[in-house]
C-alpha cells in the first residue's frame, strides 16, 4: 500500500513539473549528470535480467548479494536527493529485485533444492538429486 502511495504521488509530481517545465527546462535535465547517470547505470540490471535465463551454476554468491546492497543502498540515495532522481531509482529497484531473484536461484541451487530451476543444466541438476 505505501508502495502505491509512492508511485502514485511521484507521478503526479512528474505530471505537475512537466506542466509547469518549459523546453529549456527539459533541455537542460536531458543533457544533466541526473539524467545520464542512471542511463549508464542500466547496464547492470539489464545484464542481471540477461542472466537470469543462464545456468545457476555461473552465479557468484559472494557478487550477488554485495550488488543487490548496493542497488538498496543508491535506491535510498536516489530518494533522498533533491530532486528526487526516479530514474536512478528504477534503475537500482530493477537491479536489487533481479539480483536477488539471481541470490534466490543460486541459493536454491547450492544448498535448497526446492525448485527446478529452467536455467538449470538438466544432466548436473539430476547427477544432484
Amino acid at each position: 500500500m505505501a508502495l502505491r502511495r509512492v508511485f502514485s504521488s511521484a507521478a503526479s509530481s512528474a505530471a505537475a513539473s512537466a506542466k509547469s517545465s518549459s523546453a529549456k527546462e527539459w533541455r537542460d535535465y536531458f543533457t544533466s549528470t541526473h539524467f545520464w547517470g542512471p542511463v549508464a547505470n542500466w547496464g547492470l540490471p539489464l545484464a542481471a535480467l540477461a542472466d537470469l535465463k543462464k545456468d545457476p551454476e555461473i552465479i557468484s554468491g559472494n557478487m550477488t548479494p554485495v550488488l543487490a546492497i548496493y542497488s538498496m543502498v543508491f535506491m535510498r540515495f536516489a530518494w533522498k536527493v533533491q530532486p528526487r532522481n526516479m530514474l536512478l531509482f528504477a534503475c537500482h529497484f530493477t537491479n536489487s529485485a533481479a539480483q536477488l531473484t539471481q541470490l534466490g536461484r543460486w541459493l536454491n541451487h547450492h544448498y535448497l533444492h526446492v525448485f527446478n530451476d529452467p536455467g538449470a543444466n538438466k544432466e548436473k541438476l539430476a547427477a544432484i538429486r
